[in-house]
């Protein structure tokens, strides 16, 4: 990130002023391969992120990670900050992630009411700081599942996480049962102690919710007093709470309302802690009912009665298909378009909130009955956050391909099937395999015996191209990553017959193609490139100009290359224009080997024709 005095000096009078305290870490150079638009905080303006030079930000990465929720490295996402390191460098190379949502414990940052841990948050915020010291921007969130592990005995079928103990004791809870519950799920509505203990949180009862908040400013104190300009600069705003849900409802009430009457407020409170301690320009990315856009379970919700909550707020949902996890209600893969209308509703909520969104949790089983699904389902949710058209109809109508959402997959977990988990502290059920948590296994990564992270899915389908900043304003994305189900080739969104010399280009290969209005700034445009596309196999075909292994960056390359800021190997596409609300396109392929001049003239006039009939 920039090191730029002037900039930095405001920044430090504005964000430590009275709240500096004795011993915080100075001011360090820029992470390493940054260039002069790089490492500017990200606002929501106009219903997008957007950087300091104004351009559109697309965020992708994952959740990092489970691993908070179990007691092995009591509630911290890594074991060490070098661990924190390997994990940020291989997201950031093998995964294409240029954001994470970073998971931290309630239980761990207050395990004695109204007494913060700081070695907790010192080693939290260490770890926070080396994925913002490679590039990769944070939010941090306050996770909880089941509200807490302290609601379950120790023989008990599941676990949950979130709340300390001391606050589960506040409660008296009954003993707790799921009944016949075939997934971990299903606890948040069938266990009794789980209901009331959330019923409780929501009614403030024995105090909690106020103590939550205390305890979330001094938290969000404590990470913007230790972490430098630069660093905090990185941090994109707060998660408040892990999937909210009721418990119960009371008399007369329904999610709406509960939503509307208190989680809600909940929220207006939260950001007011935020601007308290010193998060005033970083919006909250709050999460509606659990329930609100579920495919089997669904409540009506969505902040629908929150009314405009606007930039100081970020619409923050999940989604998983119930259906094909559960084996029964979805036979066979998921298909082309599958979730376009899940994720569009997504969008048209973000829209009327006149905010942006993030799909802050998304994924499926890797093993266990359903894992077969697994590269279709995920495929078909990335296709749905790159656009709101199907792939088969994404060439005759891509004017309505709408915005690219921002999301982060479930999960980056390192030390998969490597646990050592007591669950519910029973030194009988060590758990060593999976996620170590609810039979749960998501992670796409893990660690080979050399110690080294590698992928568990198809890399084509997880380091993707993504427009991750857009100088003024994109009209359209798609990305065909041509990833595999087994030995089948999933081919979703192939160039039409009508373009041959588009086609002939792409042939059996990955492309993306990018449409966009400029803007006013003097940034470029960039896509990340997957490790799929070096430099020697990649074109690009734009009305910009066309370029076979394009050259390194420079402000007055049209189309050049450069390495991803952090040092991790990452690299990314660079489109520069000249002008202002003009319309622009950047096809980028590797499927072509050495195309000639006429190759690429002829692929170039076909787009633009395209692109006459398509955006009049």
């Amino acid at each position: 990130m920039p090191n730029i005095r002037a900039r930095l000096l405001v920044v430090l009078v504005v964000l430590l002023g009275p709240l500096t305290v004795a011993g915080a870490k100075p001011a360090t150079a820029a992470v390493p391969h940054s260039l002069w638009f790089d490492g500017t905080a990200l606002t929501v303006s106009n219903g997008r992120f957007v950087d300091g030079q104004s351009r559109e930000v697309v965020l992708r990465g994952y959740n990092v990670s489970g691993e908070t929720k179990l007691d092995e490295n009591h509630g911290l996402p890594f074991a060490s900050v070098a661990d924190a390191r390997k994990s940020a460098t291989a997201l950031r190379a093998l995964g294409g992630g240029n954001s994470v949502r970073f998971l931290l414990s309630w239980a761990y940052a207050e395990p004695v009411r109204g007494q913060l841990d700081t070695a907790y948050l010192s080693a939290a915020t260490a770890q926070m700081g080396a994925f913002l010291d490679a590039g990769i921007r944070v939010y941090p969130d306050f996770h909880q599942d089941l509200y807490s592990r302290h609601l379950f005995d120790p023989d008990s079928w599941y676990t949950g996480d979130g709340a300390p103990k001391w606050a589960v004791d506040l409660g008296n809870y009954p003993d707790e049962s799921c009944g016949i519950c075939f997934l971990w799920g299903q606890n948040i509505t069938q266990n009794g102690a789980v209901k009331a203990a959330q019923y409780d949180f929501w009614h403030n009862a024995h105090g909690l919710q106020d103590s939550f908040l205390n305890m979330a400013q001094q938290t969000m104190t404590y990470v913007r007093q230790h972490l430098t300009a630069e660093q905090f600069a990185g941090v994109l705003g707060f998660d408040p709470y892990n999937e909210p849900y009721a418990g119960s409802y009371d008399s007369g009430q329904n999610s709406r309302t509960w939503e509307r009457d208190l989680l809600w407020p909940f929220y207006v409170k939260f950001r007011a802690r935020m601007d308290a301690a010193g998060w005033q320009d970083k919006p909250a990315f709050v999460e509606p009912n659990l329930f609100w856009n579920g495919n089997v379970s669904k409540e009506e919700g969505g902040l629908l009665d929150a009314g405009t909550i606007g930039s100081r707020y970020v619409f923050n949902t999940h989604f998983y298909d119930q259906k094909a996890i559960s084996g029964i209600l979805m036979w066979g893969n998921a298909s082309d378009g599958q979730y376009t209308t899940d994720f569009g509703t997504v969008r048209d909520r973000a829209s009327a909130l006149g905010t942006t969104a993030v799909v802050s949790e998304f994924g499926h089983p890797l093993n266990g009955n359903t894992a077969g699904k697994a590269p279709t389902v995920l495929k078909a949710m990335y296709q749905a956050l790159d656009s709101r058209v199907k792939g088969a109809n994404w060439w005759t109508t891509p004017a309505t391909s709408g915005p690219v959402l921002s999301g982060s997959q479930w999960q980056w977990d390192i030390y998969h099937g490597r646990h050592h988990e007591l669950m519910n502290g029973n030194p009988d059920k060590v758990l060593t395999s999976g996620d170590a948590w609810n039979d749960e296994d998501l992670s796409a990564v893990r660690l080979d015996d050399s110690g080294t992270a590698v992928l568990r899915q198809d890399a084509r389908l997880l380091d993707r191209i993504y427009p991750s900043a857009t100088s003024g304003s994109t009209l359209a994305f798609t990305y065909e990553d041509r990833s595999r189900d087994g030995s089948t080739t999933l081919t979703w969104n192939p160039v039409p017959g009508s373009l041959p010399n588009v086609s002939s280009l792409v042939g059996s290969g990955q492309y993306s193609l990018l449409v966009w209005r400029s803007g006013s700034g003097s940034a470029p445009t960039e896509l990340h490139l997957p490790a799929s596309f070096p430099n020697a196999s990649t074109t690009v075909v734009s009305d910009l100009g066309t370029a076979h292994a394009p050259p390194a960056y420079t402000s007055s390359t049209p189309i050049g290359t450069a390495a991803e800021p952090g040092g991790t190997g990452s690299r990314r596409l660079l489109l520069t224009d000249t002008d202002s609300g003009t319309l622009h396109y950047a096809l980028v392929t590797n499927g072509a080997t050495t195309p000639s001049a006429t190759v690429l003239n002829a692929a170039r006039s076909e787009l633009a024709a395209w692109m006459a009939s398509k955006f009049a």
